[in-house]
């Protein structure tokens, strides 16, 4: 009879815990957009500009980024002399070598792996929107993990605190120098910005171990006007 109850439990355990995950992807991701502020505030966001520093190869370099919701991004790197960009639109996106040169224009691969970075809040905010779906894989100790396919089929694994409802990790899949990389971003240091919007202000970006940096925001700017020409790649 105690086998018997012990099994019942079991199997009632397993179904609720089942049933939990089935219903709980879309619970998380509205408890993580609460989390950062809100659908309504972000909804208000049109553009960030943020300057940064990062940490790449025990040297210091400026980054500007530049976002215009769901338009255009832009990154801005002065390092060894050279100026590294990286841009996208609504269509295409292109970049400048580390080493310096001209601009080049993305690969398919290369544009869809980063699109994401054109929305404000990510593309968990509005994954309707961006033609994603998300699946809830399950915890790893207390992250929950999140599988969001994009409507181009790349995967992203967002790993979201259970407490804070913060995203404490992202990974996909990506290349380095023609080799295919895993690439994290670790997020951390959220603070709450003057509208109410909370963001990370550290991210460490690992390339699959053979190549990382660290980027600190120092300032952050909400709403200002932006050219979307600025997306463009130059002829």
């Amino acid at each position: 009879m105690k086998l018997l109850k012990f099994s019942l439990l079991a199997l009632t355990t397993l179904i609720v815990t089942a049933s939990s995950f089935a219903q709980t992807a879309d619970e998380i991701l509205a408890k993580h957009i609460a989390a950062i502020g809100g659908k309504e505030k972000i909804s208000q966001i049109k553009s960030v500009y943020m300057e940064s520093t990062a940490e790449i190869m025990g040297n210091e370099a400026p980054v500007n980024v530049t976002v215009l919701n769901g338009k255009g991004f832009k990154s801005e790197t002065e390092f060894n002399g050279n100026k590294i960009t990286q841009a996208l639109n609504e269509k295409s996106g292109w970049m400048t070598p580390p080493m310096g040169g001209g601009p080049e224009a993305m690969t398919d691969e290369q544009y869809n792996a980063a699109r994401s970075q054109i929305y404000i809040g990510g593309e968990l905010v509005d994954l309707a929107g961006t033609g994603s779906k998300a699946e809830l894989l399950g915890k790893e100790g207390e992250l929950y993990k999140l599988k969001v396919t994009d409507k181009a089929n790349n995967v992203t694994t967002y790993f979201i605190d259970g407490s804070t409802y913060y995203i404490t990790k992202a990974a996909k899949q990506g290349d380095m120098m023609g080799q295919p990389v895993e690439i994290t971003i670790s997020f951390s240091d959220y603070k709450k910005t003057d509208i109410g919007y909370v963001m990370p202000y550290k991210l460490d970006t690992d390339f699959g171990g053979q190549f990382s940096f660290s980027a600190t925001v120092k300032k952050v700017e909400f709403n200002k006007e932006i050219d979307p020409k600025i997306f463009e790649m130059p002829k």
